[in-house]
């Protein structure tokens, strides 16, 4: 087994844009993958706000542009394309400094045959504003394309240093139309059939939550990512700064903001939890829910792995039945049955290895290495 493979782990996927390209990469390394987008990107470029803006900024170059989202410049010129409006847009931005949010707005600026005058190295709204309050802002005229979401602090600080602001609404990000596959999604995190959530925008994270919320799982969930280890993978750091803001204590966030990157972080993690266990003289691999026996693999499920995972941190330690119910089951109304009905399923499918659980009679089970 490839020491960067995800092959056992299972990812759920928020995003909507770029969601297969997302999945295939995942695939790739052998991860099983459950898509459920907690966001919509609804473009703009029929709306009258953002031709307006257009006209308006067309009429009346501004002195600074700050490109937020590389999505965000290039749908807008799409749109201006659109209206036949492309090349007056680039003429009356020719001589205005832009500040760019991270290298994937400055791309699309000079895609649009743009200069860029500063860029974000932190890709964060707050180096974008440290940028533009160090020029003399008083009567100046500055444009914010948004990203998705209003921008109130960003036009609040611009406006207070005497600033006219001029918003582009390119695109809003809102609630999917059918919540279903994200609460599919949301249930499979709390049932712990789950290794790892991505998320490559900060509302994708609050609009995952809200909707656990209507279905009252919303603090299972942080337990879930919390307590139970499951991933909570975000693509930059303003996309963790709303895992954060939404409870999730540590996400884990790339160096850059990069999907390719974002993918590279999380299979190194996932990977880094592989363990071994010497089970009857055979040491059996786990990785997420593969158990590899010798030249077996055998595919578990998320109890079954629970159970060999509690068993193991223990070794030749006796649990009660109702002690792993309570661990692994999660409940305490679960029949104690239950868990000998799981051992009795997952012993033989082990081979070798399946010696190793041992039942004590009247006492429980226990791992014997």
């Amino acid at each position: 087994m490839q020491q960067d493979s995800l092959d056992g782990f299972v990812v759920g996927i928020t995003a909507d844009r770029r969601a297969t390209e997302q999945a295939e990469l995942l695939r790739r390394r052998g991860a099983a993958v459950l898509h459920g987008a907690s966001i919509t990107t609804s473009y703009l470029s029929c709306d009258a706000v953002l031709r307006e803006a257009t006209v308006r900024l067309i009429d009346e170059p501004p002195d600074y542009l700050a490109a937020t989202t590389g999505i965000g410049i290039r749908a807008w010129f799409e749109a201006a394309q659109s209206w036949g409006l492309a090349g007056a847009l680039t003429g009356a931005l020719g001589t205005t400094a832009i500040v760019a949010r991270g290298p994937k707005a400055a791309g699309a600026v000079r895609a649009a045959g743009l200069p860029v005058w500063r860029s974000a190295a932190n890709e964060q709204m707050d180096e974008v504003l440290e940028h533009l309050a160090g020029e003399p802002l008083a009567g100046a005229r500055v444009a914010v394309q948004l990203y998705g979401t209003p921008a109130p602090a960003l036009a609040s600080a611009l406006s207070r240093a005497g600033a006219e602001v001029i918003e582009v609404p390119v695109y809003e990000w809102r609630s999917p139309d059918d919540p279903g596959p994200a609460l599919r999604l949301v249930q499979a995190a709390v049932d712990g059939r789950l290794h790892a959530v991505t998320f490559t925008a900060a509302p994708a994270v609050t609009n995952l939550f809200a909707l656990a919320a209507g279905a009252g799982l919303d603090t299972a969930l942080r337990a879930a990512f919390n307590e139970r280890a499951v991933v909570a993978a975000c693509v930059g750091p303003v996309c963790a700064r709303g895992a954060t803001d939404a409870g999730v204590d540590h996400p884990l966030v790339p160096e850059t903001g990069r999907l390719g990157l974002l993918v590279r972080a999380l299979t190194e993690c996932l990977a880094g939890r592989r363990r071994t266990v010497p089970m009857a003289g055979v040491d059996v691999v786990l990785q997420g829910l593969i158990a590899v026996v010798g030249e077996e693999r055998v595919r578990l499920n998320s109890r079954e792995r629970a159970l060999l995972d509690t068993l193991a941190a223990r070794p030749g330690t006796v649990f009660s039945r109702p002690a792993l119910i309570r661990q692994v089951w999660r409940t305490t109304g679960a029949d104690p049955h239950a868990v000998e009905v799981a051992i009795a399923r997952l012993r033989p499918r082990l081979g070798a290895a399946g010696a190793a659980l041992v039942t004590v009679p009247g006492r429980g089970y226990r791992l014997e290495p």
